[in-house]
């Protein structure tokens, strides 16, 4: 216990050398109606039972994968157009140009995943003059959850897993692709969704929660070593 007159030492901040984003939800307003998405897919019956089965979410993309081809091909023509509608209204979250101009004063790397695809990410930079790189949609492969495309990042920067932050929006795809790499796992949650008691025994937890894009920045200086 510190005295009056005696200092306790803090221990050292971790290095951070790049933050990788999610793209929907976190670096872009929600649009895409994921519930009617997975209903249009599954059908109400199996979205129902689907949905109980996983508390922190529904992995759609990983659960058509062993469908038969044409029943696959109908359902990512069911995603790929609620993704064309969702594009038609895509908008920037507030907070994320500001984030990306502190982190580039910073000498801080800024890389990109989403389950959604590249022609997506390409409009996103089109459209609002920023840029992510790596910047990773669902044509890389296996995609989020698993680590594999934030440690591809990791390795083409040349950083430790440890030195990076994912920051998304969802427990079962963005954290736990944080922390099944390495990296540290920051949620954003503006609504308090994951406050919820059916979110208390997820396997994954993120390191940080925030409620706006706002509050990674202060984060950031608050608790790490931002120097180059």
């Amino acid at each position: 216990m510190a005295t009056m007159g005696t200092t306790t030492a803090q221990p050292p901040r971790a290095r951070l050398r790049g933050v990788v984003f999610d793209m929907d939800g976190t670096l872009t307003v929600p649009v895409i109606d994921f519930a009617a998405m997975y209903r249009a897919v599954l059908g109400e019956d199996e979205y129902v039972r689907i949905k109980a089965e996983n508390p922190s979410g529904i992995d759609i993309l990983h659960h058509i994968e062993n469908w038969s081809p044409e029943k696959q091909r109908k359902a990512y023509d069911i995603i790929a157009d609620f993704e064309r509608q969702g594009s038609d209204r895509l908008q920037i979250m507030p907070g994320a140009a500001e984030l990306c101009g502190f982190l580039d004063s910073k000498n801080i790397r800024r890389g990109l995943i989403t389950r959604n695809v590249k022609a997506a990410v390409d409009l996103f930079h089109d459209r609002f003059s920023l840029s992510f790189s790596p910047a990773l949609s669902r044509e890389f492969r296996p995609y989020k959850p698993d680590p594999s495309p934030l440690l591809h990042i990791c390795s083409a920067w040349e950083v430790k897993p440890s030195e990076v932050m994912m920051v998304g929006d969802s427990l079962k795809d963005d954290v736990a692709c944080g922390k099944r790499a390495g990296a540290v796992a920051c949620l954003l949650d503006e609504n308090g969704r994951y406050d919820s008691p059916e979110y208390a025994n997820v396997e994954f937890k993120p390191d940080f929660k925030v409620t706006s894009l706002r509050e990674v920045h202060t984060l950031l200086e608050a608790h790490f070593d931002l120097s180059p």
